[in-house]
């Protein structure tokens, strides 16, 4: 399959990489068609996903079925009323059903906006207004079914809402009578691949999240971030740690992967994370390929990784923070396996990433990525040296990188605020070392300038998390009126630590003068947080993403 994309698919060395990569990229390129039904025809019986839950459930997907199933869902779709350019909405948690109805958005040419399950009432009602959705595809779940029938009496637009069960309420169509019921399905036009494909709303740190836009290339554009990434291959079963409501799950458990020849892996589960049940599905489902955040690996190794056998596991990746080199380390100790990095975001496919060529370095974000001509930009718009802070962008040339985001949908203004003189600024700061890795420093807003400093708050966090009190912390600035800013710690702890300092003040102010001197030993002095507050638990998007915006406000509030 992959093949039929890349004029070449195996490189000697990053430089043969960076040299040669390229994506043909078909005029009227659909995934749906190119990939999953191609799939289907040559390749019938290869398995495209499998499933499983916390119940024991398991289900095997071939490519066979895959493309039966998504064609019977597109026939529903466009029986209830589902039209190309349509905007329709997915809140399907990791049932096998967000899947099927992706691919089948895909064949009609609608746009798919997945959506988490952790939306409220007031989230729907904004989303559906604002992207003027039409149609609502959602698991059955009491809460998710609530907060969709209070949000619809304020959309207008929203004419269908559609159950996976098992619960359907009144006015409700239910998916799988829907998929019995489907007359044979007959392809519409095909698409343009500039045409508008995918949606997601950002979960920004600051006011309310934006609606990014991709086109039909956007499948292609994870190659990278499969095969050379991930590194999968033929015969590879992959896992992504992701709720399908975000963007990681079409980075790391769909498009990428299935060209590529892999396997996609779910394990759908409710309720608390557990760090001992992930261990044994891995070990049960001999996972030979891993992602997730760095948090999770943070999990994962204060477990006995021994008592379970993970022989099957090839390769390791982590994305969306930075990760911690003590966990780097640990996990490489414990296992033997090597977590590779990388960096990217809604906007964006893997920017920067650490390839099968290219030594990982803990808390690196890796190297280019050929698709995009980056650069790392001062104040004034000009580059800087190896180890000086910049913010990182991307050209554009005039002509969209592959896998760039198309715009900001309905919202020129912050389009043309983020793409200017064909240059996308990514509002993130990071450095290059004298070798061409980048690290990861900050978002441009959350610099902390002191004493004529720039700390970024990642390596103080670092520094903080490396001490065996910390679970969790953020960075952020307070005003002062002799430094400018100072830095301030806010810090939940590990329940042994959190125990010991309970209503006893000596033993905060103690704490709070270890922990200060831990990050003196670990990083530059002056990096060090004045301030350290001890908090139950730190403010967050629905993404997970901290708000420390949320945590300057309190600050401010607090005087």
């Amino acid at each position: 399959m992959i093949e039929h994309f890349l004029p070449q698919v195996d490189f000697s060395s990053y430089e043969d990489f960076l040299a040669h990569f390229k994506v043909n990229v078909p005029d009227n390129f659909n995934f749906a068609y190119d990939v999953v039904d191609v799939y289907a025809e040559q390749q019938p019986e290869k398995e495209a996903i499998l499933w499983s839950n916390d119940k024991g459930d398991v289900r095997h997907l071939t490519y066979r079925e895959f493309k039966e199933e998504t064609d019977r869902c597109a026939s529903f779709l466009q029986s209830i009323g589902v039209e190309r350019g349509d905007r329709v909405m997915l809140i399907l948690k990791r049932r096998l059903e967000w899947w099927i109805t992706m691919v089948a958005l895909h064949k009609i040419g609608a746009v798919a906006i997945p959506a988490t399950h952790m939306l409220t009432s007031k989230d729907i009602t904004y989303r559906c207004y604002m992207a003027g959705i039409s149609c609502i595809v959602a698991c059955g779940d009491p809460a998710v079914l609530e907060n969709v029938q209070k949000a619809r009496r304020f959309c207008k637009m929203l004419n269908s809402c559609i159950s996976i069960g098992p619960s359907v309420p009144n006015g409700w169509y239910d998916y799988h009578l829907g998929l019995r019921e489907a007359e044979p399905f007959v392809r519409p036009e095909r698409n343009r691949v500039t045409d508008n494909f995918l949606l997601y709303f950002t979960s920004g740190t600051t006011g309310e999240p934006k609606m990014v836009m991709h086109d039909y290339s956007y499948p292609l554009a994870h190659i990278i971030t499969a095969k050379y990434w991930h590194n999968v291959h033929e015969g590879s079963l992959h896992m992504t740690l992701a709720d399908t409501g975000w963007g990681k799950a079409v980075w790391g458990k769909f498009y990428g992967q299935m060209i590529a020849g892999a396997t996609v892996f779910v394990y759908d589960y409710e309720g608390r994370f557990e760090p001992c049940d992930l261990l044994k599905v891995l070990q049960d489902f001999h996972i030979t390929s891993f992602c997730a955040p760095p948090t999770i690996y943070r999990f994962l190794i204060r477990e006995d990784i021994s008592a379970y056998d993970l022989s099957a596991l090839e390769y390791c990746t982590t994305a969306g923070e930075a990760l911690n080199p003590n966990v780097f380390e640990e996990w490489k100790q414990k296992t033997g396996i090597t977590i590779y990095e990388s960096y990217g975001q809604t906007e964006t496919t893997l920017v920067v990433g650490t390839y099968p060529w290219v030594k990982p370095r803990p808390g690196a974000m890796g190297v280019r990525n050929p698709q995009y001509h980056i650069d790392v930009l001062n104040e004034e718009g000009r580059p800087v040296k190896p180890m000086e802070h910049g913010e990182l962008v991307i050209h554009v040339d005039g002509a969209k990188p592959l896998g760039l985001f198309k715009c900001y949908y309905r919202n020129d203004e912050m389009t043309e605020k983020r793409i200017m003189n064909n240059v996308y600024y990514t509002g993130d700061v990071v450095y290059r070392d004298e070798d061409g890795y980048l690290w990861f420093v900050s978002r441009a807003d959350d610099v902390i300038k002191t004493s004529g400093y720039r700390v970024g708050p990642f390596e103080v966090e670092s520094a903080l998390m490396t001490h065996a009190a910390v679970v969790e912390c953020a960075i952020t600035a307070v005003p002062d009126e002799i430094r400018g800013q100072i830095v301030k710690a806010t810090v939940v702890l590990s329940e042994p630590y959190r125990n010991r300092i309970k209503d006893n003040e000596e033993a905060v102010q103690s704490l709070v003068r270890v922990l200060q001197e831990h990050v003196k030993k670990e990083t530059a002095p002056y990096k060090y947080p004045r301030i350290i507050e001890f908090v139950d638990e730190l403010p967050k998007t629905i993404s997970g993403k901290i708000r420390r915006v949320e945590i300057r406000e309190k600050s401010a509030a607090q005087g």
